[in-house]
């Protein structure tokens, strides 16, 4: 058996939107090989299309938190038990019992009233970008407010509270981040959280978290539930607008195949991109996957970045086509676990990154593509600023 290797992490040198080359090279050589962990756990680094998929839809890989060997942390040990509310830390049979709660509170009628908010968000935006005029940082004219206004309008949070989430969503996502810094990020938003759940209860409105309480999920389970849905739907949603944005200045020949089915467009930008680029899953027992056994406690870590760049998936995966059918990626997830606001996620992304090359069509970088500060050490992927301008239309 060859000896364990690290995760790669090193990203090729001018092209920020591809995966680490080495990925690609175990993809084909060894899609299923022996990992080092950073606290010394020997586990295994999956970086196939179909292995990540196996894994992902298999009950017999657990998510909680406290059997998981984090293939992204310093070196410390396991976390404790996922906090109450939080599904992506759990198990069946109570993952499932709050995911079938959740999945009640995203009903047609509300994903349709969203999809107009998203339209008037975004409109609201763009004519501000436009007063102002260029240069101007999409992430934080446009990137970031949009998803914040949403998940707000979802969950019924007042939106002048956004940044503070906003603040400690990022230290909560931040790998680089020490662990004391994290816990107090997430108790405050926990903290807000609880204090909302209780307005709620007392006077509920037309949101999701008023819905729940008509459930019999307690106060704790709820402000957990928020917590999960708050940080969750702004950071990827986000990083996916302005990435996106990025990726497609880089590549202006897709721009017209956006307007023309910003749907497939959408998929396509997921698939390229796979912002949230990494995960893992430990073994309940025994498991056969790929001609190897995964003993019971050794944890896989999903490549989900190499998986959407699959030659054996997708012809030609490492070009941008937005015209492909990209159906089946795993940017999103996969399994139990696929994101539960992927239908959201979708509606603001094919709303808001046409709108805004519908506004502004000679949209550009404002300052050389090397000088564009991407995210490092980061649970998702993205940038940190994209400085962008335009040409005002002759008067």
């Amino acid at each position: 058996m060859s000896e364990p290797i690290e995760l790669p992490a090193e990203r090729p040198s001018g092209c920020p939107f591809d995966p680490p080359a080495e990925l690609a090279r175990l993809r084909a050589e060894r899609p299923l090989a022996r990992m080092t962990y950073p606290d010394g756990h020997v586990g295994w680094l999956v970086t196939s299309h179909e292995l990540n998929r196996a894994v992902l839809g298999d009950q017999r890989f657990s998510s909680r938190y406290e059997i998981l060997h984090n293939p992204l942390g310093d070196g410390s040990p396991p976390m404790g038990p996922a906090p109450v509310g939080d599904l992506t830390g759990i198990d069946p049979p109570e993952h499932t019992r709050l995911r079938r709660l959740l999945v009640g509170q995203f009903t047609h009628r509300r994903m349709r009233l969203l999809a107009d908010r998203v339209e008037e968000f975004a409109r609201a935006h763009l004519d501000a970008m436009e007063r102002r005029g260029g240069p101007a940082d999409l992430v934080e004219a446009y990137g970031q407010p949009i998803p914040a206004l949403m998940i707000c309008e979802l969950l019924g949070v007042p939106y002048e509270d956004h940044a503070m989430f906003q603040r400690n969503t990022m230290i909560v996502m931040n790998q680089d981040a020490e662990m004391a810094e994290k816990e107090a990020a997430y108790a405050g938003l926990m903290d807000y959280l609880h204090r909302l759940v209780l307005a709620k209860r007392e006077k509920p409105a037309d949101d999701l978290l008023s819905g729940l309480t008509e459930s019999d999920l307690t106060d704790e389970e709820l402000a957990g539930v928020g917590t999960l849905l708050l940080a969750a739907g702004l950071d990827t949603t986000a990083n996916m607008i302005s990435l996106g944005t990025y990726a497609l200045l880089r590549h202006p020949g897709q721009i017209p195949a956006l307007h023309a089915d910003p749907g497939r467009a959408v998929e396509e930008l997921m698939r390229y991109l796979t912002v949230a680029h990494t995960g893992a899953r430990t073994a309940l027992e025994d498991v056969e996957l790929g001609g190897e056994t995964i003993r019971a406690g050794e944890t896989v870590t999903l490549a989900l970045q190499a998986a959407d760049r699959d030659p054996a998936r997708y012809a030609d995966p490492d070009t941008l086509d937005l015209t492909r059918d990209a159906l089946g990626h795993v940017g999103f997830g996969f399994g139990i676990h696929q994101c539960l606001g992927q239908h959201l996620a979708r509606t603001e992304m094919r709303v808001a990154i046409p709108a805004l090359f519908d506004r502004f069509p000679t949209l550009r970088l404002a300052v050389p593509p090397e000088e564009v500060p991407m995210r490092g050490a980061m649970n998702i992927y993205g940038v940190d600023r994209l400085p962008v301008t335009w040409d005002r239309p002759a008067r």
